[in-house]
């Protein structure tokens, strides 16, 4: 019982805060009419992808540290106190500030079905659950433009957000009976450390939205995230074990899942303009992202009976190279549109994110001991965020250069195409540490 309650609170949980990164896409526009102050368009979605990012390695590390329901209850109800927030939002500056609100809450969940999942679940069944939180974001996305389009029809906008609450209370009376599986280590927080940590990622990923003083943002971030690294080696209790980094397949593992997210990750937030562009409808060109889920959700479902059979390093590897595939066949996409060809590529991705996601976060929580699976399997997610924050941004600022709509676009994905044959030729490195035992992948 207490398995089938924490899992049901965590679906609740994955599902509202994957909604709220995308419904929002849909809305924002009519927000902004009515609040005014457009300047600050960007800033509603940064303000809750910078806080979500920046929150999420932190999170994980507060959970080795104080038990996985503790920290999980926490961000449902600061995502509920935002929600609620930004429903009473009157001006762009208060919506935004809310938002950063929400993506404290948000970052405090995201990471946590991977996390619980390795406490609860065997290596085999754990592939299962991710592929099944992965339906999630696949649902998501296909309802959020229709609850949005909803709610601005028959009542107004500021339902986008009480929606919320009521599935966060849901979350939280099931998360009451879950007893922690995991006994958790209890230390002092580095405060010092969260803090300059949390400045510095900030710093850098305000690059992403801000229409100047680039130099400024990225030194005072570089800067912070310097003593940052000073001040972990001196803590007893740092946020980031420094121990952890020195394993090397640990350390590759994130290399990798920043280099494949910042490739072709942000393929999904280009794909729909492009067949908008050549005259497909709204719901057809998100239709085409739907292969995605369908691709990731098929390998996810394998990727953890693979490992034991065919170990990590095999996997990601195939994983990789399938990556590769899917951004040579996006160099040829069609000037004239294809909506089957875009499929064939999306689900091409959805199966090499699926096995690279699915294989990795596992890999994560097993090659490392209890008290630091939290911070491992959140530092996953968090290099994929940053992944995602800076191929999305580069792929938008060639677009903008470019003469035209498709030289804009076979530029983008030659970027992606180039960085995923960075991802796959970094698989180097991961044959070096040498070859990881199926006794190693049965380790608990």
């Amino acid at each position: 019982m207490n398995r089938l309650a924490v899992m049901a609170s965590i679906v609740l949980a994955v599902l509202i805060s994957s909604m709220d990164t995308t419904i929002m896409n849909t809305t924002m526009p009519l927000i902004a009419d009515e609040l005014g102050n457009v300047k600050l368009y960007a800033w509603s979605f940064a303000s809750y992808m910078i806080l979500c990012t920046v929150v999420t390695p932190i999170s994980g590390r507060a959970s080795d540290l104080f038990g996985r329901k503790k920290v999980l209850a926490v961000g449902i109800v600061i995502f509920m106190l935002g929600s609620v927030l930004c429903g009473t939002a009157n001006t762009m500056v208060q919506l935004v500030l809310y938002r950063a609100v929400q993506g404290l809450g948000a970052g405090a969940m995201i990471a946590f079905p991977a996390i619980i999942a390795g406490d609860l679940f065997s290596i085999e069944a754990r592939g299962k659950i991710q592929a099944f939180f992965t339906a999630m974001w696949g649902l998501s996305a296909v309802l959020a433009p229709l609850l949005g389009s909803f709610f601005l029809e028959q009542l107004n906008w500021r339902w986008i957000f009480y929606i919320n609450v009521p599935i966060c209370i849901a979350s939280l009376l099931l998360l009451i009976p879950y007893k922690d599986v995991y006994q958790a280590k209890q230390s002092r927080i580095n405060y010092m450390g969260s803090a300059l940590f949390g400045v510095g990622i900030a710093l850098l990923l305000a690059n992403t939205v801000v229409s100047g003083g680039y130099v400024y943002c990225t030194a005072a971030g570089l800067l912070c995230l310097i003593l940052f690294v000073r001040n972990e080696r001196r803590h007893p209790s740092p946020i980031v074990p420094m121990g952890l980094l020195q394993n090397g397949s640990i350390a590759w593992m994130i290399l990798n899942a920043f280099l494949t997210c910042a490739a072709l990750f942000g393929t999904s937030s280009y794909i729909p303009y492009y067949l908008q562009n050549h005259g497909y409808s709204l719901y057809v060109s998100g239709f085409a992202l739907i292969w995605m889920s369908v691709g990731w959700i098929s390998m996810g479902m394998y990727g953890g009976k693979w490992i034991l059979r065919y170990g990590y390093r095999r996997l990601l590897v195939i994983g990789n190279a399938i990556l590769s595939v899917s951004g040579l066949l996006l160099l040829f996409l069609p000037d004239t549109g294809g909506f089957w060809y875009v499929s064939l590529v999306m689900t091409l991705q959805g199966l090499a994110y699926g096995l690279l996601i699915t294989v990795s976060v596992i890999g994560a929580q097993q090659l490392v001991a209890a008290d630091q699976k939290g911070i491992s399997t959140s530092l996953q997610v968090f290099a994929r965020n940053i992944g995602t924050a800076v191929g999305v941004t580069i792929m938008g600022a060639l677009l903008t250069a470019a003469p035209n709509f498709m030289t804009g676009m076979h530029r983008l994905f030659l970027y992606g195409f180039i960085v995923s044959l960075a991802a796959l030729a970094s698989t180097a490195f991961l044959f070096m540490q040498g070859s990881r035992v199926k006794s190693e992948a049965k380790a608990s």
